[in-house]
């Protein structure tokens, strides 16, 4: 891994990890784009919310652009608010709650606005010297968790509050309160909120401990204090500790999430003198590579072990893990494949080169139910309707590999050559034209170009999309 250690999309289900950042010299930009994703994120499954493929290409079929949100507030919510917080920035991270979305700006400004007025409610920065870090949707509570840094303490160290949405809805969102204040979350200290299994781990790396907290009412119910652990990594009812590297092994410990209890304790054997690539827990199965060599997958029950090619699989720059599949999504150069554990490719998705090259999966929704991933992808480029610069936001089945729906401007009539159900959410289906709608100043073209967020509401169906002008912008049917 190359040491992302944020992830700064709270998708349903998911496991998140904040980590605090020494605040480089240079200025803002510097600190801002210190912010970084998660590689792995842990996604869990509601058997109540099924697609076929005919259901999603109908549910998606109509979807337009139905109103814009502004992030940006010229005169900034507080007179001594610090000078880059009334800049406009691009949204790096929406989450949606209860009818309210949040969008987070990498200024460091988050705004809550309301879907059932579309007024925006209020900024949950509620310090003027506060930079909001990253948001986390806490369903056991109903509440929205923020970790910010502050300027009186140079942003070094994270600070947790935690705010229910019902204050929120009311413009009240200084009636939260803070969470880990006996924690030194300073760098290279970090907190990850796993809502698999309701829980948070916290690091401090003053005295090398990490805690784990009960994620329903922020108990602390256990710690792990050994300096010696280089990284911790979380599955449904486990935590995977990886020690330091030893010459030609690395040292292992399997725990019982819950308590802490040790349940397993082993060495990996390693190629002498070859850096490892990463090392990634599902469940039993312990995922190994190292550079230019094959990739291992060994179940920790029976030792048996499993080698994939290095030349069929090469080295990811992030990885999705569904649990309830029993397969995980791997991404590399733009481009999306879904393995099992067997090492065998399942399946390649069909019209579906994300835009971004880095795999920014605030790009990326992956449905509860694991079966459609939504993504901000490239448009063909020999696909003579597509207007300017624009993306496309296409939703695909992640069993088959199958584009159902796609959302994109164009000049003229839809481009149906692909099969999937196309939309392109513009009046007469002139991407040129503005939306009649008196919140809405981008045309279609102008909303699907640079998209910087993604986010997708299962109960509204609705997609959220955020720009790098600091534009929220609702797709709707």
């Amino acid at each position: 891994m190359d040491g992302r250690r944020i992830t700064a999309n709270p998708r349903p289900c998911s496991g998140r990890r904040v980590v605090a950042k020494k605040r480089p010299r240079g200025g803002l930009d510097g600190f801002v784009n210190s912010v970084r994703k998660l590689q792995r994120r842990e996604i869990s499954s509601r058997r109540d919310r099924g697609f076929s493929m005919s259901d999603a290409q109908e549910r998606f079929r109509n979807i337009r652009l139905l109103e814009e949100y502004d992030t940006h507030d010229p005169k900034g919510h507080c007179s001594t608010v610090l000078p880059f917080l009334k800049k406009r920035s691009k949204i790096i991270e929406i989450v949606a709650a209860r009818d309210i979305v949040f969008a987070l700006a990498q200024s460091g400004v988050c705004a809550a606005f309301s879907r059932e007025t579309n007024q925006r409610i209020c900024f949950l920065n509620i310090s003027p010297d506060e930079v909001i870090r990253s948001l986390f949707y806490n369903k056991n509570n109903d509440s929205l968790i923020t970790v910010s840094v502050y300027a009186s303490d140079n942003f070094s160290s994270l600070k947790c509050r935690t705010t229910r949405i019902e204050y929120i809805k009311r413009g009240k969102p200084d009636a939260g309160f803070p969470l880990f204040e006996s924690e030194s979350l300073k760098w290279p200290g970090f907190v990850e909120f796993d809502d698999v299994n309701g829980k948070v781990l916290t690091y401090s790396a003053q005295d090398s401990i990490y805690k784990v907290f009960d994620l329903k009412n922020y108990t602390m119910l256990y710690s792990i204090s050994d300096k010696n652990v280089q990284e911790i990594k979380i599955s449904p009812g486990i935590m995977l500790l990886i020690f330091m590297k030893a010459s030609s092994h690395v040292p292992l410990k399997i725990l019982s999430i819950e308590d802490g209890t040790v349940l397993k304790s082993f060495k990996h054997l390693l190629h002498r003198n070859k850096k490892v690539d990463f090392i990634e827990q599902f469940n039993e199965k312990l995922l190994v590579k190292q550079e230019n060599e094959n990739l291992q997958i060994l179940d920790v029950r029976n030792s048996e072990l499993t080698e994939v090619s290095r030349t069929e699989f090469m080295t990811p720059s992030a990885f999705i893990f569904l649990y309830e599949n029993q397969l995980f999504l791997t991404f590399r150069n733009r481009t999306v494949a879904v393995w099992n554990f067997r090492g065998e490719l399942v399946t390649s998705f069909e019209d579906h080169l994300l835009w971004h090259p880095d795999c920014n999966t605030n790009n990326i929704y992956i449905t509860s139910d694991q079966d459609l991933i939504i993504s901000y992808c490239k448009t063909d480029s020999d696909d003579a309707a597509t207007e300017g610069n624009a993306g496309s936001i296409n939703i695909s089945n992640i069993l088959t590999g199958k584009c159902l729906a796609k959302i994109k401007a164009c000049n003229g009539n839809p481009n149906d050559d692909c099969g999937c159900s196309t939309t392109c959410s513009g009046r007469n289906c002139n991407s040129k034209k503005r939306v009649q709608a008196s919140r809405i100043r981008s045309t279609v073209a102008e909303a699907l170009e640079d998209i910087t967020a993604l986010f997708y509401d299962e109960d509204r169906n609705e997609i959220y999309t955020g720009n790098r002008f600091g534009l929220v912008h609702v797709w709707s049917n």
